[in-house]
């Protein structure tokens, strides 16, 4: 068994990494601080063709292995996990447009996706509805060669810049089972009706905006249908999330690596007792701990990667990869913080914005316990197998 990346991978990475330490490393926790938006480190983005990674190369994407697809999202939220964010929502988005989409929808919207020009996100959460997506209540009813759209959506990610917005809603409120009346429509940020409200305040994951948006009466064409076909909006929001979970796997990464390297600079340098503290064994176990745990998060995650390029169904995988690397990223960052001392506990110091940002790792894309329920599931079903 090989677990070494590829050449394009392994220079794919040293350039992502030479973005994150010119361009975000030193800015990270004074922007974030100040709710400073990174509008120039998603140029740097735009230019280094991040925005296309999940679209094909004819429209003018890299069409990215997924390998490649998680190293971005590790090495960019080791700076900033924020960041990572806004190349996370997007990447779904045109993943599941890619897939899906008709061939003009592709053609209206990718090529523009692929470069930044225009930005997306998905919209599914709503105020009553998260992990139980057919509980959502926006709903879509159509009005001759349109839909009309009314409801709101919550903790949407790019929401201020997203167009198109693909929004899932139901096309057949009274259908039975009710994934069978969900749609995704795409929806363009010019559309009457439709308005981000406010900004959600948020603990982490600051960076890029989380918004509540509402519908009122927006009107979108019907050649706006995701794949054209009423019905099918459910099967494709769940085949992006699958996806979703390498992105949050390989954040989880980011924020592990980075709260073990700011961990072992910090225990070499700081001095109690005359000795450094690396020297004394409650901290070695600590950071043994958090090296190894790290270690089996990455190979976890990207061996369930691989699973993905080869087109096979992954949720096993990566369910298992999401629920282990997110709680290794909790961990870490706590012990960062215990390893730190009282510092741990000052903004002056990068441990509490990893602190911060890691408990998301543990509830996006679906919480540590709903994965367990994903994972169990497959089992069950024999999906999956665990074992050589």
């Amino acid at each position: 068994m090989d677990f070494q990346l590829n050449e394009d991978q392994r220079e794919f990475r040293s350039a992502l990494r030479r973005l994150v330490d010119s361009a975000i490393v030193p800015v990270a926790r004074d922007w974030e601080q100040s709710g400073r938006y990174p509008t120039e480190i998603v140029e740097q983005m735009k230019q280094m063709g991040l925005f296309g990674l999940t679209i094909p190369e004819e429209y003018g994407g890299s069409g990215a292995d997924f390998v490649s697809f998680t190293l971005m999202f590790e090495e960019i939220a080791r700076g900033w996990m924020g960041v990572a964010g806004i190349l996370g929502s997007h990447s779904l988005a045109c993943w599941m447009l890619s897939r899906h989409g008709t061939d003009e929808q592709k053609s209206r919207y990718l090529p523009e996706l692929a470069t930044g020009a225009r930005r997306t996100g998905i919209a599914l959460t709503e105020p009553d509805a998260g992990t139980d997506l057919q509980g959502i209540r926006t709903v879509a009813t159509r009005d001759g060669d349109d839909y009309i759209i009314n409801g709101s959506k919550m903790w949407i990610t790019n929401a201020r810049y997203a167009d198109p917005l693909p929004v899932l809603v139901k096309t057949d409120p009274s259908a039975s089972p009710a994934h069978k009346g969900m749609s995704v429509l795409l929806v363009d940020a010019d559309a009457p009706g439709f308005e981000v409200t406010r900004d959600i305040p948020k603990l982490g994951y600051k960076g890029t905006e989380s918004c509540e948006v509402v519908f009122t009466g927006v009107r979108v064409p019907s050649r706006n249908l995701l794949g054209g076909t009423e019905g099918r909006g459910m099967q494709q929001v769940l085949s992006a999330l699958e996806i979703g979970r390498l992105n949050i796997a390989g954040r989880s990464l980011g924020i592990a690596q980075r709260a073990y390297d700011e961990s072992l600079d910090y225990a070499n340098g700081r001095q109690a007792f005359g000795q450094p503290i690396a020297g004394f064994q409650a901290i070695q176990m600590k950071l043994a701990d958090m090296a190894t745990q790290l270690q089996a998060a990455r190979l976890l995650t990207y061996w369930a990667a691989t699973h993905v390029d080869r087109g096979e169904r992954s949720d096993l995988q990566t369910g298992m990869a999401k629920l282990f690397a997110s709680e290794v990223a909790l961990q870490a960052a706590q012990n960062a913080m215990r390893i730190h001392g009282g510092y741990g506990f000052s903004t002056e110091f990068e441990v509490e914005r990893l602190y911060r940002d890691s408990i998301l790792m543990t509830i996006g894309e679906g919480t540590s316990d709903i994965m367990r329920t994903v994972i169990a599931r497959s089992l069950s079903a024999g999906k999956g197998k665990v074992g050589w």
